[in-house]
């Protein structure tokens, strides 16, 4: 049984938005089936990019709408759709947003999950173009081998609000330590959804891992997490962990130029510039282990990349990591030990380095990445080896920071 969901109304937008969006098309999301897409297609739902309203824009089947619309429903049920998540793990959050869709959203909505291989799923036809359609004979049989109808509940029917016209996010928070691969939003009856987000956390099956193959330690669709940064003006430092390679600058973590870099630059005589200030970004590892080798990808950053860079490791347990976060991450230095030093970065390049670790007893629980004086970065990987030591830190519930009532929805 799926454990009992939570919802709960917020004042301000959730914590749980800093997560990763696991079905995402920029992390793999993929839509394999909706009754209808008559108005506009379900592929909509899972753009990485906020939904935009164009007044007169039309198609040859009605409005132009960014989003999922199905037409007004004419005979007995109601629309829904499944989407195969990006990242496969643990779901804190919902956002079923109806930006924009004033007169025509879906009125009532659940959402329901399940744990599937993807070997396992039944031959799904290719989805291809479907604005003016709707689900074929072949695609309803298909889809029907998956027996989605009895998946786990983790949004019970739930009336939907429309907010302001632009900003129509409600925000369903999910208390479950469960694995999810796939979703199913429910709309009752039919109706337009502009973006559906799915905010979790990665988790990989470290058991069934090849002991012999270094992996990507902080990888976020494994489980990795920014935990703290100093400055994200156009972009946040999740991106860098991201899946795949980075797809432009938007792809990745970028800085505000510091204010407090001299009138005139110089430099030492390794052509390493002489500023005070640094920016940096703390990721807590998918799983504690070795780290052996380190990219930094400055790929797309071509005028806006940092000078140099270095990545340092410490050990933190739970509790350490929860007070350092208080603390904006003041760590004495003695806890920090250097993986890479001070290293100069060069312009829309791929670097690979060497690990400083010297032996294979260094294990690490967190990595902190200092640019150094600004810019950004499009992906950083920590390749190593996992270690047992994950036992000094229990994850048998989310750090989340939010308190909620049980019964109550989120609008805002």
């Amino acid at each position: 049984m799926v454990d009992s969901p939570r919802e709960g109304r917020l004042a301000r937008s959730p914590d749980f938005i800093q997560l990763v969006d696991m079905a995402s098309e920029s992390v793999g999301g993929k839509v394999l089936f909706a009754t209808d897409d008559f108005f506009a297609p379900a592929e909509n739902l899972i753009k990485s990019d906020s939904p935009s309203f164009k007044e007169h824009e039309r198609t040859e089947f009605g409005r132009w709408m960014d989003g999922w619309e199905t037409r007004r429903r004419r005979t007995p049920g109601h629309d829904w759709c499944i989407v195969r998540l990006g990242v496969h793990g643990i779901i804190r959050g919902f956002d079923v947003d109806i930006s924009f869709f004033t007169g025509d959203y879906a009125p009532r909505a659940s959402i329901q999950a399940a744990n599937l291989e993807e070997e396992n799923e039944p031959d799904i036809p290719e989805r291809g173009a479907r604005t003016g359609a709707a689900a074929s004979p072949e695609e309803l049989d298909a889809i029907a081998q998956l027996k989605s109808n009895e998946w786990d509940c983790l949004v019970p029917m739930t009336e939907l609000k429309p907010g302001k016209p632009a900003s129509g996010h409600n925000y369903f928070l999910v208390n479950s330590q469960q694995r999810w691969t796939h979703i199913r939003l429910n709309i009752f009856p039919d109706g337009g959804v502009a973006r559906l987000r799915v905010y979790g956390t990665g988790q990989k099956d470290w058991i069934a891992t090849d002991a012999k193959e270094p992996l990507d330690l902080v990888a976020l669709a494994f489980g990795g997490a920014c935990v703290g940064f100093s400055n994200a003006h156009f972009g946040h430092p999740n991106k860098v962990i991201g899946v795949g390679q980075p797809r432009s600058v938007a792809d990745g973590w970028e800085t505000a130029r510091r204010l407090d870099r001299p009138p005139t630059i110089e430099s030492d005589e390794n052509g390493t510039l002489l500023v005070s200030g640094c920016e940096w970004a703390v990721f807590r590892l998918a799983h504690p282990g070795v780290i052996t080798q380190i990219e930094i990808n400055t790929e797309h950053f071509k005028g806006n990349s940092p000078d140099s860079c270095k990545v340092d490791g410490c050990i933190l347990t739970t509790q350490e990591e929860e007070d350092m976060i208080k603390q904006k991450w003041d760590l004495p230095g003695h806890k920090w030990k250097p993986l890479l030093p001070v290293t100069k970065l060069s312009p829309n390049k791929s670097h690979v380095f060497d690990s400083l670790t010297l032996e294979l007893q260094d294990v690490v629980t967190h990595a902190r990445l200092t640019i150094s004086p600004d810019g950004g970065l499009g992906r950083l990987r920590l390749k190593g080896f996992p270690s047992s030591i994950c036992l000094l830190r229990p994850r048998e519930k989310p750090v989340m920071r939010f308190s909620v009532k049980a019964g109550f929805r989120a609008n805002l």
